[in-house]
């Protein structure tokens, strides 16, 4: 074909595609209808997981784009039904944002309580339009409209006047109440780390809204000092060595948050004197941050807890109540096993791609492979890429699937023998990941079609990389038999 008949089968597919939308739109518009008459929240959340699941499972080379492709049809999906119901009209729950697509508090506050909850998304001036005259009961408020909230309330709580920003909006006796539950969220981690916080030396990275919450929590529990660095201010990252007397490192900025993962606002080896390192971003549930504090044995906690702790406190200002805070722990637990990827380290040969699809299918979630992903990418088997290019042009290749694969969630992903070589690598595979070396005997691991393993001294390369095996694994599973081995590794998770 040349490019034009290519084009033509591309609008024909596009054609195809808006007509059977189209009817997909009918149909979400009937079943509109019947939660409405049933009175039915407009988010079935376990359902679009499900969903989710199953549709990037059938085609798992194209599983990062098909979850992104149908993330968005669902979102436009829910907007659809939410104006045929109406429920906006009534005042409902929801989560207003610049860019709200990988949100997991619909999911979070489907466990808190039997209530519609919604993504806004808006820009700057229809968030402001939404927050004064949109229809909803109560709101959460995130990246980046915290502050204008703040300045939007006609009335606001002594912690969100202490944080100078809010996240949580209600309405009482006819004006715009505004409370910071972040700081809620963030107390609650700095009191499940263990950390201890009076008299220490504190940098808070970041002077967004967020910051303001971090701020409060750290000076209401004695911290010694206060740094908010930024990047106009007079503590900046240009300066930030002038302070490598800190004991305490609080990211509040989105820097490393998806799908940036892997970068940092600072190198941590510039402290010394560290005792705590807590960032704020939930995804990845690692980030670059975090996993640099874990090399150096300095406690630290991600934003997970904190997200699930400020959205339990905004759901009793909603709903006026106080619930017990032993939930927050419960729904941390879940939503971690939910996004966590399964990954498999360990030998060429060892079984990784056999027992990955069993566990896959098992669980129910898409698998991917990133040799496979390396294979599609270049458009020619990996054995015929060492042939051509050599083996480090290889592992660029191998260092850009990795990385990819390590933003999934609730995936079972299955690397390459050589990949845990590179600290890159191990880094993006533990970010969201439990890992687990599959192990199987030397002499019964196969060669053929394996660029590395074939004539190579197969138990001197596992000597060489077995400690970087065992450096990244949460577990160690024999591979006496595939199904067997998938037994180990699911009870793994479950654990």
């Amino acid at each position: 074909m040349d490019l034009n008949e290519l084009r033509r089968e591309i609008d024909r597919i596009d054609g195809e595609m808006i007509r059977l939308f189209g009817e997909r739109m009918k149909v979400a518009q009937k079943i509109a209808g019947y939660k409405k008459e049933r009175g039915l929240p407009v988010l079935d959340p376990v359902r679009e997981r499900e969903k989710l699941d199953a549709i990037a499972a059938a085609n798992p080379e194209l599983c990062p784009y098909i979850t992104e492709l149908y993330g968005r049809v669902f979102e436009i999906s829910r907007a659809y039904q939410q104006s045929v119901i109406g429920e906006g009209e009534a005042g409902g729950f929801g989560l207003l944002g610049g860019s709200l697509s990988h949100s997991h508090s619909p999911l979070i506050h489907s466990m808190l309580g039997d209530y519609s909850y919604e993504l806004f998304e808006r820009d700057p001036d229809g968030a402001r339009e939404f927050i004064l005259s949109g229809d909803w009961s109560g709101l959460n408020v995130t990246i980046p409209y915290k502050k204008l909230a703040f300045t939007l309330c006609g009335e606001v709580s002594d912690t969100a006047e202490k944080c100078g920003s809010v996240n949580t909006l209600i309405r009482r006796n006819g004006k715009i109440y505004g409370d910071n539950t972040d700081y809620f969220g963030f107390l609650a981690t700095v009191r499940e780390s263990g950390v201890g916080i009076g008299g220490k030396k504190c940098l808070v990275l970041g002077s967004g809204g967020a910051a303001g919450a971090v701020r409060a929590v750290l000076s209401d529990l004695g911290a010694g000092e206060i740094v908010t660095v930024s990047r106009g201010g007079e503590d900046n990252y240009e300066n930030i060595t002038r302070h490598a007397d800190a004991d305490i490192i609080v990211n509040a900025t989105p820097v490393g948050m998806y799908p940036e993962n892997g970068a940092r606002p600072v190198d941590i080896s510039l402290f010394p004197r560290l005792s705590g390192v807590f960032d704020l971003i939930f995804n990845p549930l690692k980030t670059k941050l975090i996993l640099d504090a874990e090399k150096r044995g300095v406690p630290s906690r991600g934003g997970l807890l904190m997200l699930v702790a400020q959205a339990k406190k905004s759901s009793d200002l909603f709903l006026g109540r106080t619930s017990d805070d032993a939930i927050i722990r419960e729904i941390a637990a879940e939503l971690e096993k939910r996004v966590r990827n399964v990954v498999l380290v360990g030998m060429p040969g060892c079984g990784k791609t056999t027992v990955g699809k069993i566990v896959a299918e098992r669980l129910g979630r898409p698998f991917v492979d990133t040799d496979s992903e390396i294979e599609r990418a270049a458009g020619e088997p990996i054995k015929d890429i060492f042939a051509k290019y050599g083996e480090e042009y290889f592992r660029t290749l191998e260092e850009k699937a990795v990385g990819d694969a390590g933003k999934l969630a609730g995936a079972v992903v299955s690397v390459g023998g050589g990949a845990v070589m590179r600290e890159a690598n191990r880094d993006a595979l533990r970010q969201n990941g439990v890992v687990v070396y599959l192990m199987r005997d030397t002499g019964s691991l196969p060669r053929e079609g394996r660029p590395l393993s074939e004539g190579a001294d197969l138990s001197r390369m596992r000597r060489e990389r077995e400690p970087y095996y065992k450096a990244v694994a949460d577990a160690e599973i024999e591979n006496d038999d595939p199904g067997h081995a998938a037994d180990g590794i699911i009870e793994v998770i479950r654990r």
